[in-house]
């Protein structure tokens, strides 16, 4: 079994609700959460003028391969509306890849880990919630590390 770290985030209409659909797909197609963070908001990072989102990260055990993963999170971005026009822009859902065990994959699809994570709070705090010790593969960092010394200044504030 592999064990997969992805952030879910929302910031167009039932942020919540988007988020339960995405695990409830996640879990049906890609394996079992076995750990969820709690959920927060976060203004919007990269494209500021937009909505605030909402953002947590789960931890999936699943039997894919990285790729597979995200082929099946792709269809479910999909599914859900996401809708691909501006790069940071406002969206129903996305799913990023952040950690698979150990692995570092360099793919022109695929980049693990998120190559940008060391530099976001939003997704360092809801990791470091159910991940604190974990090891980044490149940075050689506990996620509690990485998140110290995070140089994005963004408010993350815990709502459930």
């Amino acid at each position: 079994m592999n064990n997969a770290y992805l952030l879910l985030g929302s910031n167009q209409g039932d942020r919540t609700g988007w988020l339960q659909q995405a695990m409830n797909m996640l879990a049906e197609k890609c394996g079992t959460i076995a750990q969820k963070s709690s959920v927060y908001e976060t203004a919007a990072w990269g494209i500021t003028d937009q909505p605030a989102f909402l953002n947590m990260v789960i931890h999936l055990q699943t039997v894919l391969s990285p790729t597979e993963l995200l082929t099946q999170i792709q269809q479910i971005e999909t599914t859900l509306g996401r809708q691909r026009d501006i790069k940071w822009g406002q969206r129903t859902l996305d799913i990023d890849i952040l950690l698979y065990n150990d692995a570092v994959v360099d793919l022109p699809e695929l980049v693990i880990p998120h190559p940008y994570m060391q530099e976001r709070r939003f997704t360092l705090a809801p990791l470091a919630e159910i991940a604190p010790h974990y090891m980044h593969p490149k940075l050689n960092k506990t996620i509690t590390e990485l998140l110290a010394a995070c140089p994005d200044t963004l408010e993350v504030h815990k709502t459930h």
